[in-house]
């Protein structure tokens, strides 16, 4: 397979990569022209006039509004998405376990969970929470947040993981298995670590999908970026700047987020590399 392909696609040959640069062009094109039309319009009402975003040069509008939304949307984020590693790793190689139990329970709660909407399971678990007083009413909004884009997110990293493990080859396992490692060890020091270097874009993927998707607390009343930028918003009278500074802000966040996952990928795929140039070294010295 090509260093560059995954278990997800191979490597685009010369004539897919020429494709692929004519279209993504002409979508450049088009979005560019649709992008000066609507720029155009707003002009033409006053929507982007200077004093519409003199409020984004002033420090109260960021210390008042802005970077406390910002701070819980990563908050929720950062706090959801481990939670959401962890439940999908156990379900995940729940999924795959030995017992028909523990893969009845685990398929089961991974399909009802996946299926079902992040906002209902946000807004059933504020309800639940709020009900039965589980939660301090101070944190009630967070930890629905949370819950709910955790059993999300932890399902369908669940599904990713089981495929990513499911698509190495058998020859894996089973040399494992030759040289005498249980069925935790295999899992743990063969199959996990190429089965996550593998499928780490769909992982980080999912990872965006998670801090995007903190914005739905805003229908329970949490505090996060997109709210924050509407009462911003509502304050000085500035939807549309407003808005795109909101927007503005979480492109930056996710695109580092991609970028620092994209480096530790290759470095993951060069270390592994190197490790199997250097086991394919024979005793005497030679190369095999």
């Amino acid at each position: 397979m090509n260093a560059d392909a995954t278990v997800l696609y191979d490597a685009p040959g010369p004539r897919a990569r020429v494709r692929n640069a004519v279209l993504a062009l002409v979508f450049l094109v088009v979005l560019a022209a649709a992008a000066a039309w609507i720029i155009a319009r707003f002009n033409e009402r006053g929507l982007l006039a200077a004093d519409m975003w003199q409020p984004f040069i002033t420090a109260s509008t960021w210390t008042k509004y802005l970077l406390p939304g910002l701070w819980g949307t990563i908050k929720a984020a950062v706090v959801s998405i481990a939670a959401a590693l962890v439940l999908g790793a156990l379900l995940g190689i729940g999924r795959l376990s030995g017992h028909r139990a523990v893969r009845w329970f685990c398929g089961a709660f991974t399909e009802g969970f996946r299926a079902i909407p992040v906002l209902l399971l946000i807004l059933f678990t504020y309800y639940l929470y709020a009900q039965y007083g589980i939660v301090p009413p101070a944190h009630l909004a967070f930890a629905a947040v949370v819950t709910g884009l955790t059993l999300y997110n932890g399902t369908v990293i669940a599904e990713i993981l089981r495929s990513g493990i499911n698509s190495l080859p058998s020859g894996q396992a089973e040399a494992g298995t030759a040289l005498g490692l249980r069925k935790s060890q295999l899992m743990r020091l063969v199959l996990l670590p190429q089965a996550v270097t593998a499928m780490l874009p769909a992982l980080v993927a999912q990872m965006v999908i998670a801090l995007k998707d903190s914005a739905l607390g805003y229908m329970i009343g949490y505090v996060e970026v997109v709210r924050s930028g509407v009462l911003s918003a509502s304050f000085y009278g500035n939807y549309i700047p407003a808005l795109l500074v909101v927007a503005i802000v979480m492109i930056a966040i996710n695109f580092t987020l991609t970028t620092v996952a994209t480096r530790l990928e290759k470095r993951l795929r060069s270390g592994r590399g190197k490790r199997g140039r250097v086991a394919a070294v024979k005793v005497d010295g030679s190369i095999v």
